[in-house]
């Protein structure tokens, strides 16, 4: 009798992913049909089309303004955010076997936020505030990997607490700087900034986001057939001639771009990195070589839905850190007591 076997098969993988960009792309166009001024969706084509091909112009100039100048920035935006931390949470995964790791794992998100909160402090603008983040989101990275490099025993459980120490100075420095930041103004927009937001998105910040996560998305897709080597042991790996080291710090500093370009420029988004690349497992399976494509078009998808409800929910806009944490902390617990009893 033949076997079934539970992991997906490379057709399905493949047919999921087909799927998921295509519901992407449908996502992608009705997004910008959605919002406070109505722009039907031919209109928006034909808009769209025109920045690339010569086109006589049949709309209104707002409709014009409110898609290429207010929703287009946003809705690219959101995806590659949801992009960039699903692959990042589906990296962190794979390099340290846990599945409960996430993109905040060794302190990058915490650094941003303390980064963002001193910028907006000492009276930066929004550029500023993007640049501070985006920089301390590194250095905070670095600060880890040299203290956990130099610890005794396993160098990745090393680096996973000093991780989670510096994580928490970080933190504790920025809860610092909302005690003395002005309650007026300076502290309603630090923690507007925490909370996560896409409002106000910029085709300057889709460019400032762009170049970094492209350096960290391509060796992360052109290295995923490696990543599953590192769920074999030190000794397999070595004799198939891969070295664990070297892809493991490649995997860790692509990983880590990702998140501090995404956290930069749309402040903290939570559970992205580790609800989705779960979901994709139940579609594609554990293989990397489908994990990450996969991990991509869904945390595109799933961020660009969830900035819709986040935008057109209610009249005032939520914060989409709110929103993702509504369903990452149910999903949390799911994983905790699905552990328990497999324990």
């Amino acid at each position: 009798m033949k076997k079934t076997s539970l992991i997906p098969s490379n057709r399905r993988a493949r047919i999921s992913i087909l799927i998921m960009l295509i519901g992407l792309l449908a996502l992608f166009l009705f997004s910008f049909v959605l919002g406070r001024y109505d722009v039907p969706v031919s209109d928006v084509v034909r808009i769209l089309l025109s920045r690339i091909f010569p086109m006589r112009a049949t709309w209104e100039k707002n409709m014009e303004i409110a898609v290429l100048n207010i929703r287009l920035p946003r809705i690219l935006l959101a995806c590659l955010v949801g992009c960039c931390l699903s692959v990042s949470g589906a990296s962190y995964q794979s390099v340290f076997q846990n599945p409960m790791a996430a993109p905040d794992i060794l302190g990058a998100s915490s650094g941003a936020c303390f980064g963002a909160a001193l910028a907006i402090l000492i009276g930066q603008p929004r550029v500023g505030v993007t640049v501070f983040s985006f920089v301390f989101s590194l250095l905070t990275v670095v600060l880890v990997y040299l203290i956990g490099s130099r610890t005794r025993g396993n160098p990745v459980i090393g680096i996973l607490l000093a991780g989670i120490m510096i994580s928490s100075l970080f933190s504790a420095g920025t809860s610092y700087i909302k005690l003395v930041a002005d309650p007026s103004s300076q502290l309603p927009e630090i923690t507007y900034w925490l909370m996560g937001s896409l409002s106000g998105a910029r085709m300057n910040d889709v460019l400032f986001a762009l170049i970094p996560m492209l350096i960290g998305l391509a060796p992360l897709f052109a290295l995923r057939w490696r990543l599953n080597v590192l769920t074999l042991g030190e000794e397999e790996a070595g004799a198939i001639g891969v070295n664990t080291k070297l892809l493991r710090l490649v995997t860790v500093l692509c990983a880590t771009l990702l998140t501090a370009a995404s956290v930069c420029v749309s402040g903290m988004i939570g559970w992205v990195g580790l609800v989705i690349p779960h979901l994709c497992r139940k579609l594609v399976g554990n293989n990397c070589k489908y994990l990450i494509p996969a991990a991509m078009v869904f945390g595109a998808i799933f961020l660009l839905l969830v900035d819709n409800i986040s935008r057109n929910l209610l009249a005032t806009e939520i914060p989409i850190g709110i929103l993702t944490a509504f369903v990452g902390a149910p999903f949390f617990l799911y994983l905790m007591m699905r552990r328990e009893r497999a324990l």
